[in-house]
């Protein structure tokens, strides 16, 4: 709140807003402020509908993707917000949930998708369809997991044996055993093959960084635009953007404008020269907000 300054007034927009706790503090900082919350999960906007009913219409929720922000506003005949943000990832309703499959806590059908009544293919069909290559390079990238090409080879081993992943307990013991045992485990070692298919599945990096451009591009001079992350990659492609926008030539030919080919210009000034996290405090009561990283800028 303190880098979107809502109490100013005017139209914000919670491009995710789940349960609807950023919304709810933006409305609260002024009866002049207005707030879309956008979300692609239909059971976190019903809940987040419910909770901010008392706004009125200043609350307005639209269920899609925050990567549709232009033809959002285009279609509701707003412009130039005050301010924009995002909290990346998965949201804890989602990570919650016993049915979901976000999470290796509850055997579940293997689903992952934010948007289970969309078009995507659940993490099941996703491991039912990719090659074994192809699978392991997603584990890897998104997962930086080092056992990658192992457990893809397990994975694909399984289905062609007639044994496909279904559930989440099938994945994270096919996961443990083609990791092997190692001691002093501080996390479990299928976690970062979950994140990776979460990743996967719901396009999670795709077209983050032209999100931001856009973002910014919308927002109104003095706008404010700020992003949480809890992923090294996500917040990378935040860091780069907002840098690109700030004016700082990230090209082959630094130092030398005329040939840049980055697409380099001074439109924001950058708020956060590092990422904002959480203190001690805070992850004693929110311990996921451990790995939460916060950017923010103010459009020139």
């Amino acid at each position: 709140m303190q880098f979107l300054a809502p109490e100013r007034g005017g139209l914000f927009i919670d491009c995710t807003v789940g349960l609807g706790g950023h919304s709810q503090a933006m409305l609260e900082a002024s009866p002049e402020t207005r707030v879309i919350g956008i979300d692609r999960d239909a059971a976190a906007l019903g809940s987040a509908r419910e909770r901010l009913a008392h706004f009125g219409e200043r609350f307005r929720a639209v269920h899609t993707d925050f990567r549709e922000l232009e033809r959002i506003l285009r279609e509701l005949e707003e412009d130039q917000p005050t301010g924009i943000m995002a909290d990346l990832g998965v949201s804890s309703l989602q990570f919650d949930s016993p049915t979901r499959g976000f999470s290796f806590r509850f055997d579940a059908p293997l689903d992952m998708r934010m948007n289970p009544d969309g078009d995507e293919e659940s993490a099941a069909d996703l491991l039912l369809r990719v090659p074994e290559e192809e699978l392991a390079a997603i584990i890897f990238e998104y997962g930086e997991e080092r056992n990658s090409r192992r457990i893809a080879k397990w994975i694909v081993e399984s289905r062609e044996q007639g044994k496909p992943i279904k559930t989440t307990k099938e994945l994270a013991d096919l996961v443990a055993r083609a990791a092997g045992k190692r001691k002093n485990w501080h996390i479990h070692p299928a976690t970062r093959t979950f994140q990776a298919l979460r990743i996967a599945v719901n396009r999670e990096l795709e077209d983050l960084g032209q999100f931001v451009t856009t973002a910014v591009d919308l927002l109104q001079p003095d706008g404010r635009f700020v992003v949480i992350s809890f992923h090294s990659l996500e917040d990378r492609i935040m860091k780069q953007e907002l840098r690109r926008l700030a004016g700082y030539c990230q090209c082959a030919f630094r130092g030398r404008p005329e040939l840049c080919t980055c697409g380099a210009r001074h439109v924001v000034e950058i708020l956060t020269k590092r990422p904002v996290v959480a203190d001690e405090i805070e992850i004693d009561v929110n311990p996921r907000a451990r790995s939460a990283k916060l950017r923010a800028c103010r459009k020139l």
